[in-house]
């Protein structure tokens, strides 16, 4: 592979994006870093695709007044799923129809791709975001669909939207597989106990659930959270920043307003960059 340049060159980040592993790290090591990969997380369709598919269904059926897409990666699985009943192109047609209130910047990526776009973007890419735009909003008698975060059944948006007398609807197109690569896992947190890296950057809060898990495991939390305060730590946005803090994790960086892995590369090297020779 041919270097971007060397503003990272020597620099040594773990990169634990699962579902675009290769396209983040390749974006480091064009810019000279030494990246260590460890996807700590796997996605895979949800088990119960018979609920799935009766949810898509029921959408072709009768389209839902407001629809709340939490993630890219869930609508691309509904898509996916739809077109597996030859259900793609209703599917498509039928999201046409509600309201489409996106979480953050991904699902609305995942919308445009698909022909639409979002017709409200949260205040704040958080459920507590949705919610504070949801309080705007008349919602009483409303028929709210709500595609939910991996398996989590999110009970603030849920009941917030029960308690505001709207008819809500869920779907969890998939899941997460915690057991994904441990032995892999164990050797990051071997590095990172060693002082063997400079930076890791988190893209999701999964990641970091399933970092401290393995931790708790091999019996050495405490110690992986000093090592943590030795390095850089990177975070995608505000989601997986939180995460990171209330786990006592400071977050050194992370981009603002535009919560993708190009702005991230884009502080890294901003924050461990080094000048090269004109």
């Amino acid at each position: 592979m041919i270097e971007e340049n060397s503003v990272l060159g020597g620099v040594r980040i773990a990169v634990p994006e699962s579902r675009e592993l290769d396209l983040f790290a390749e974006m480091l090591q064009r810019r000279g870093a030494e990246v260590l990969r460890c996807p700590l997380v796997s996605i895979h369709d949800s088990p119960d695709q018979p609920a799935v598919q009766a949810w898509l269904q029921a959408f072709c059926d009768n389209p839902p007044d407001d629809l709340v897409l939490l993630t890219g990666e869930g609508l691309r699985r509904l898509l996916t799923a739809a077109e597996r009943s030859g259900l793609r192109e209703r599917f498509i047609e039928a999201l046409a129809i509600p309201r489409r209130i996106t979480r953050g910047p991904k699902p609305g990526a995942a919308l445009r791709q698909a022909g639409l776009k979002p017709d409200l973007l949260a205040e704040q890419p958080t459920s507590e975001g949705v919610i504070a735009t949801l309080k705007g909003l008349p919602l009483q008698g409303r028929r709210v669909a709500v595609q939910l975060y991996g398996s989590e059944p999110n009970l603030p948006l849920v009941g917030y939207l029960q308690g505001v007398a709207a008819e809500v609807s869920t779907v969890a197109p998939y899941v997460y597989a915690d057991d994904a690569e441990d032995t892999r896992v164990e050797a990051l947190v071997q590095a990172l106990l060693a002082g063997q890296l400079d930076a890791i950057a988190f893209t999701s809060a999964t990641q970091v659930r399933r970092l401290l898990q393995i931790a708790r495991r091999l019996q050495c939390e405490a110690e992986l959270l000093q090592a943590l305060q030795g390095l850089c730590v990177a975070a995608v946005g505000p989601v997986v920043a939180d995460e990171l803090q209330q786990r006592g994790i400071q977050v050194d960086l992370m981009p603002q307003g535009s919560y993708f892995m190009k702005p991230l590369v884009r502080e890294l090297v901003r924050e461990l960059g080094r000048e090269l020779p004109a």
